[in-house]
């Protein structure tokens, strides 16, 4: 353990990497992963075209939702030992709607020093896209499937800030719908999808006419971030 004399060494490094546009990674982040001992990675394979996008070679190893409780403890005995890790996960910022809270939490109750990059999300473009002010908002993140889900639209229908939302394309138009339904047809939101990259969109409208617009689509790509306007006084 680090004396008062010595601060702790950065043992954890939790790593944004882009949303889509490869542009979208920091001078800093490229330095991290060439500099670690290994990436923690959501999906090796991902990871993997990225770092060779950067010129890295770097062993990986998968750190995601469904093995991070078997895997933390031998994750912490290593970064004990003194290797350094870069945490990723396949888009974004690691511990946003993705793996990355419990191996933070465990490392800082520990002692050992996490370091967390500023860089890319995708919540923050869609927010400020939405032009529903910045000064005030929520961060729901993917709402609950199935237990609990009409609970959490009653509670927000009378939230006055800026409501953000995480939603695949398969429960977009469910989830447009169950919003217009707690939270008013005639309030605003809009979709934000395939933020950064070639094909990007952001529709604006009321939620009752985003759900008729959605609909009627064959087929959605990418992930979508909806923001929502919050209940005027």
């Amino acid at each position: 353990m680090p004396t008062a004399d010595a601060p702790a060494e950065t043992a954890l490094y939790i790593v944004p990497t882009p949303i889509g546009n490869l542009e979208d990674i920091t001078l800093r982040a490229i330095r991290v992963l060439g500099e670690v001992d290994v990436v923690l990675a959501e999906d090796t394979r991902t990871s993997g075209r990225l770092l060779q996008h950067l010129g890295i070679k770097k062993p990986m190893q998968s750190y995601h939702l469904h093995n991070e409780h078997q895997t933390v403890a031998r994750v912490l005995e290593r970064l004990e030992r003194g290797e350094r890790m870069a945490l990723v996960s396949d888009a974004g910022t690691p511990g946003i709607s993705d793996p990355g809270f419990l191996l933070i939490r465990e490392c800082l109750s520990k002692g050992l020093k996490v370091e967390c990059l500023p860089g890319a999300t995708a919540l923050v473009p869609a927010l400020l896209k939405s032009g529903f002010g910045a000064e005030r908002f929520t961060f729901e993140g993917f709402l609950p499937v199935k237990k609990g889900r009409q609970t959490r639209l009653r509670e927000l229908s009378a939230e006055t800030r800026t409501m953000i939302f995480y939603e695949s394309p398969h429960r977009i138009v469910k989830t447009l719908e169950q919003l217009a339904e707690a939270l008013g047809p005639e309030r605003m939101a809009s979709v934000s999808r395939e933020l950064t990259k070639l094909f990007e969109e952001t529709v604006t409208d009321t939620l009752a006419a985003l759900a008729v617009e959605f609909g009627k689509r064959t087929t959605i790509k990418g992930e979508i971030v909806v923001v929502v306007q919050g209940l005027r006084e």
